[in-house]
């Protein structure tokens, strides 16, 4: 077996521009449950400091369209024209809730790696993405969730102190639940991700200062509650 790509990069690098669980070790595990090919048009929705977008670039040789709200473009297009990838990867200043600059049908797919929880977890977001993909095209979406459901106020022990309302943690099923309800597209794959511990490991190296305070909280044990969860489905 082939070592992962993600093991291969500048690991400096990554930690410098990580936001969250290591997003390119993220996106390469769910990228390998997707039907990628030379060429495609995918966008990267939510694509921080563009990490997801450059294994996306780099590895499957694919125009990236790089969309975020907290990263500025022309912060993302140096970095991206640093790795001489600027003909693959278009960074855009976008706000998935208000008007989306694209035509319709215009993505093989859309990827989403730890951002959809934040304006995704309502059943307005996808009917507003679908008609942006191709049809038969892919969204897919990685985010940090729950193992299970807690009723609310019955969280446990380890996770209370760090808890906030910000962090949009559910389950598998409830991301379930959320999709099927959009009859114009169907659930393919819906799984816990592999890369969960080592993507949190690598997180926690880095010097970012959410990442720092998240320390405690997972010397606390609160990361056996802790999974990703990806879920792919197929516009109808």
């Amino acid at each position: 077996m082939s070592t992962p790509f993600t093991d291969n990069y500048d690991m400096t690098f990554l930690l410098d521009t990580m936001m969250g669980p290591n997003a390119m070790r993220i996106m390469e595990e769910m990228a390998n449950s997707l039907p990628i090919s030379r060429g495609m048009r995918i966008l990267d929705l939510g694509c921080g400091m563009g990490i997801s977008s450059i294994l996306l670039a780099e590895k499957y040789d694919v125009t990236v369209f790089a969309a975020d709200l907290w990263i500025h473009p022309s912060e993302n297009a140096k970095r991206f024209a640093s790795l001489g990838l600027d003909s693959k990867i278009f960074p855009l200043l976008v706000d998935a809730t208000k008007e989306i600059p694209f035509a319709h049908e215009y993505f093989d797919m859309i990827i989403s790696v730890d951002s959809y929880q934040y304006f995704g977890n309502n059943e307005t977001m996808l009917p507003k993405l679908l008609p942006f993909v191709k049809k038969g095209g892919l969204v897919a979406i990685a985010v940090p969730g729950f193992t299970h459901d807690f009723p609310e106020g019955q969280l446990p022990e380890e996770i209370r102190p760090f808890w906030t309302p910000e962090w949009y943690f559910y389950s598998c099923g409830w991301w379930r639940a959320l999709w099927e309800k959009e009859p114009g597209i169907t659930i393919t794959e819906l799984r816990e991700m592999d890369s969960c511990e080592q993507a949190w490991d690598e997180w926690l190296q880095s010097p970012n200062p959410h990442a720092q305070s998240d320390i405690p909280m997972m010397e606390a044990g609160a990361g056996k509650y802790f999974n990703i969860v990806q879920m792919i489905g197929r516009k109808n």
